[in-house]
């Protein structure tokens, strides 16, 4: 459950019917005034669609599931001082509950305080139920879509101008993670030309000596560097990255364990001959020396937050801007980084986003776009102050963006909402295209088309797929 510090921005939800059948007692009713409060436990709640894997949306069916309550604990949800439910809810055995609501077709989209009252012993806690934007689907018949299947577990793309090839990372599961493939595909066909399944990785060794089975390096992130005719993958479960070569994808080197944390991202400045690595949950980026393919700094980022630590993220590089742009998801900030000087410029609050998770720029506008999972919109911001210049509503789960510099549009992956939606500079929807069930990553290729990594969801009974993007002309 995700708990709330205060109220997002204001937003009516309307009344909320439910299913239940017993009716519940008035708190005058249930208990005298300052009666001891729980000491030993606070229960939690949290929310999430009726069905498996789909965003909460207006209209639909909900399912509170409670938490760490006592067996037998009363528990009352309220919107404000309106009960979600017409009826008891009551903990377990266990201290646990589900109850379904049904949201009103005319709920309005955003993160909405839920207020979880407990009753003997008395206790008070705060949830957040978020429904999501239902942008419709538009404009799928400007653009011409090739899916191309290819592997469980895809993540993301990098393409290749030197070989017209898409090099796409692939790992299923968690640690250790067995099952993983770096591949190049033809950019224009996306037939597979090679794929590799990376070396077995170290295993950990517990207090009693035993050495566990380590996986193998599983990849993740990918970045292409033409300069030296070679790929950068991260490896995240190790911690670490590694260099491929392009024509044959044999292993070029493989960085020790623990040499970036829980390595996300890799952006090439193949004029500087510089790799940019993000270390996911610490304010760092990692340089590499692309020639000598070593480790040749660390940049630190300090958030503007007061008490809290910027969580480098996705990473964009504007080659023309000569820019890194670095998304924090823990603190919903943007940092600007001299990639001249490898000094931060600018850390920028993303205003009306939680969650942020994605970045890109414009270098004509000097205009920053960061996607928000936890409020399912693009913010665009000014490079220049970082004042926000659109809030656009994208669907559910927007968790990364790519900015297509030919049309100069923004393509903003819809994890929940399977969809990737197409905004121009202003912020204005040109396109809502379908990636069902659940579109992961999205990038450009620098010639006016975008590849999308697009996975086989909660189900995961099926290969996920490579789309291709083109838009029509």
């Amino acid at each position: 459950m995700t708990m709330l510090k205060n109220s997002l921005r204001g937003v009516a939800l309307g009344a909320l019917l439910a299913v239940s059948t017993v009716a519940l007692p008035s708190l005058a009713a249930a208990q005298s005034v300052f009666t001891a409060p729980e000491r030993l436990q606070e229960g939690s709640v949290s929310f999430a669609s009726a069905e498996r894997g789909a965003p909460v949306l207006a209209g639909g069916q909900v399912v509170a599931t409670g938490r760490g309550f006592r067996p037998g604990q009363a528990v009352t949800l309220l919107h404000g001082q309106t009960p979600l439910s017409t009826g008891a809810i009551v903990a377990n055995a266990e201290g646990g509950f589900e109850a379904r609501l049904t949201l009103p077709a005319d709920a309005a989209a955003g993160n909405h305080p839920i207020v979880v009252v407990s009753q003997e012993p008395y206790n008070a806690v705060l949830a957040n139920l978020k429904i999501s934007p239902n942008v419709p689907l538009s404009g799928e018949s400007n653009f011409r879509i090739t899916n191309s299947r290819l592997t469980r577990g895809l993540y993301q793309t990098a393409y290749s101008a030197k070989r017209n090839a898409v090099f796409v990372t692939s790992a299923v599961g968690r640690p250790p993670v067995r099952q993983s493939e770096l591949l190049r595909l033809n950019g224009d066909t996306l037939a597979v030309q090679a794929r590799i399944t990376p070396a077995a990785a170290p295993g950990r060794t517990n207090a009693a000596g035993e050495t566990s089975d380590g996986g193998v390096f599983a990849v993740y992130g990918v970045g292409v560097d033409d300069a030296h005719d070679t790929v950068w993958v991260t490896q995240s479960r190790q911690n670490t990255v590694a260099v491929y070569r392009q024509s044959d994808l044999s292993l070029v080197r493989q960085f020790d364990p623990g040499t970036v944390n829980h390595a996300r991202d890799v952006v090439i400045d193949e004029t500087a001959s510089k790799a940019y690595v993000s270390a996911t949950f610490q304010p760092e980026i990692v340089v590499f020396d692309t020639n000598g393919l070593a480790v040749s700094k660390r940049i630190k980022i300090d958030s503007t937050v007061r008490g809290e630590t910027f969580s480098a993220a996705s990473l964009s590089y504007d080659a023309q801007a000569r820019r890194l742009y670095v998304a924090s998801n823990s603190t919903n900030e943007i940092a600007v980084i001299n990639t001249q000087t490898d000094a931060v410029e600018n850390v920028f609050k993303v205003a009306g986003a939680r969650g942020v998770i994605g970045v890109a720029h414009d270098p004509v506008t000097n205009r920053i776009f960061a996607a928000a999972q936890g409020t399912d919109n693009l913010v665009i911001l000014n490079g220049a102050d970082g004042s926000v210049i659109a809030d656009t509503p994208v669907g559910a789960g927007a968790l990364n963006v790519a900015f297509e510099p030919v049309a100069r549009r923004a393509y903003v992956s819809n994890f929940g909402a399977g969809t990737i939606t197409v905004v121009d500079v202003d912020g204005r929807i040109v396109a809502n295209l379908p990636a069902p069930p659940t579109a992961n990553h999205v990038a450009a290729d620098g010639r006016g088309n975008v590849y999308a990594a697009v996975k086989s969801g909660w189900a995961g009974d099926g290969d996920d797929s490579i789309q291709l993007i083109r838009p029509r002309r």
